[in-house]
């Protein structure tokens, strides 16, 4: 059986003490899809419910830690060497639809490194969890990443940005070229779950631009500890900052990153850009 670290234990409480109040508020959105207002305004408090329980329950174990929300922005600590990074519900749209598949996120970074990740899903009650230097895991479970060689048979995950965004028209460029590469791509509308579907091997690799940090955070740490490569699209560790990012097996992350590279300097000569 795993052995789950202090802080791994503050965090993963957090998240099953905010993950009570969302799949309550899930429910919810469910009976609200036949009314005719609709559920955004709920989900949205939903969203600022479940900030405010992890919030609390964060600053109440480590009180001097810095924090970086999504909804509520960064905020210093007394600590200069600690943050929490969270994201209370990833997968906004996914909840606002009734589609159980969303998750909350939770890392720390510790001068500028990330050190520990939780990713929970509260529909199935899977929590992911990593610590720097000491594996990832599902629940009680250790993590690897998977073993396939092969682009051919490789799952492959995404997301897809908004339209208008600058990067659509390359997106759209790499995502053809992906699926005709692959057995598969899928969009799930999680990245938090996609980095941790990669670790668990349930994916073979995913990629995806304009992501934000709180996004990417505990899923980075996830897959490295699972044995997986993890760069941005330019094959560095800016990812935090770009928000780009591409993860996979030690075997398919260099292919993959050619493929998707490729597509995207083609789509560049054809528009000129």
């Amino acid at each position: 059986m795993a052995i789950r670290s202090p802080v791994i234990n503050v965090m993963s409480n957090a998240a099953l003490k905010a993950a009570r109040g969302l799949n309550r508020d899930f429910g919810e959105v469910e009976q609200l899809q036949v009314s005719v207002k609709g559920p955004s305004d709920f989900v949205s408090s939903a969203d600022l419910r479940a900030e405010r329980v992890l919030k609390a329950e964060l600053q109440r174990a480590r009180p001097g830690y810095g924090l970086l929300f999504e909804e509520g922005g960064a905020a210093e600590g007394s600590d200069p060497h600690h943050r929490w990074i969270v994201d209370p519900l990833d997968g906004t749209t996914n909840f606002l639809h009734g589609v159980p598949h969303f998750s909350i996120s939770i890392a720390l970074e510790r001068d500028g490194d990330i050190v520990a990740g939780v990713i929970y899903d509260p529909t199935r009650d899977e929590m992911y969890w990593a610590e720097k230097g000491a594996g990832a895991f599902l629940n009680d479970r250790r993590l690897r990443v998977s073993a396939r060689r092969q682009l051919g048979e490789a799952l492959i995950a995404t997301g897809f940005p908004f339209r208008g965004r600058p990067k659509h028209p390359a997106y759209n460029a790499t995502l053809s070229r992906v699926m005709e590469a692959t057995s598969g791509v899928r969009r799930f509308g999680s990245a938090a779950l996609d980095l941790a579907y990669v670790a668990a091997g349930r994916y073979d690799g995913y990629w995806e631009f304009d992501l934000s940090p709180w996004d990417l955070a505990a899923g980075l740490l996830l897959v490295r500890e699972a044995g997986g490569f993890v760069s941005d699209l330019a094959g560095g560790q800016g990812m935090m900052t770009s928000g780009d990012v591409l993860a996979a097996n030690g075997q398919l992350h260099l292919p993959l990153a050619a493929l998707i590279k490729d597509a995207m300097r083609t789509e560049a000569i054809r528009t000129g850009a």
